[in-house]
């Protein structure tokens, strides 16, 4: 007879196997219902921050937060989801060559729809074109930056024609959402943040590392989706 923890092994792996093979339709179905509903925002977010997180600064003015959208975009391959992400192009300072989502600024007048499908335009050629919003994730405060990030949820039939813009977006990623659930795609690294160490956990994929507030923001989007988080697998410093 199997014991309690035997069982509830069992029961996790069959999760995780039901997950991975979550189809494209299956996907958005599931997030529509969930982005209607309570959202896991700051615990989720929590998951993926890197520690010590980043805190407003003492004496900071809340009126002094600017809002930004990005775009969570998914779109079907062979029936696999995917979702886009950008490495920012190496003359955009601070956070170039990073993985984002596209996004930016919400200009006076814009919501963050249409800011977030607008950014996208601008930096990887998207159509608004079967284009369809699903909802917004929780909003992210990033005050590295002094933004509040909204990230928005958005479906493609298929995969948009995109093209990097010259100058913001030095390579387009396209990225299986069953990736990101694969538990090896998970990991930590220990960092040097001005001078003090940091723990960063972070996605690779490929040669690509997704972490800070793409990874905090993915994040919550996966644990819509069933994710129960990573491992505590290391990486070297």
């Amino acid at each position: 007879m199997q014991n309690a923890e035997d069982i509830c092994c069992i029961l996790n792996v069959h999760s995780a196997f039901a997950i991975l093979h979550l189809t494209f339709s299956s996907i958005v179905h599931r997030l529509e219902s969930a982005l209607a509903g309570p959202l896991p925002g700051a615990t989720a977010h929590a998951s993926l921050s890197p520690r010590p997180r980043r805190e407003w600064p003492d004496g900071f003015n809340p009126a002094g937060i600017r809002d930004a959208a990005v775009l969570l975009l998914l779109f079907p391959v062979d029936d696999r989801a995917h979702i886009v992400l950008t490495v920012r192009a190496d003359t955009l300072g601070r956070h170039s060559g990073q993985v984002s989502l596209p996004g930016g600024v919400v200009e006076p007048g814009e919501s963050v729809e249409q800011a977030a499908l607008r950014e996208a335009h601008e930096e990887i050629g998207l159509s608004r074109r079967g284009v369809r919003v699903l909802g917004a994730l929780t909003a992210l405060d990033i005050p590295v930056s002094g933004f509040r990030l909204h990230p928005i949820v958005a479906a493609a039939g298929e995969r948009p024609p995109l093209t990097p813009s010259d100058g913001e977006v030095a390579r387009i990623l396209d990225v299986a959402v069953d990736e990101l659930l694969d538990a090896s795609r998970f990991e930590t690294a220990d960092w040097l943040r001005d001078g003090q160490p940091v723990a960063v956990p972070l996605f690779r994929v490929g040669g690509d590392e997704i972490w800070g507030a793409t990874a905090m923001v993915l994040a919550e989007f996966l644990v819509l989706l069933g994710w129960q988080g990573g491992s505590t697998k290391r990486s070297p410093a």
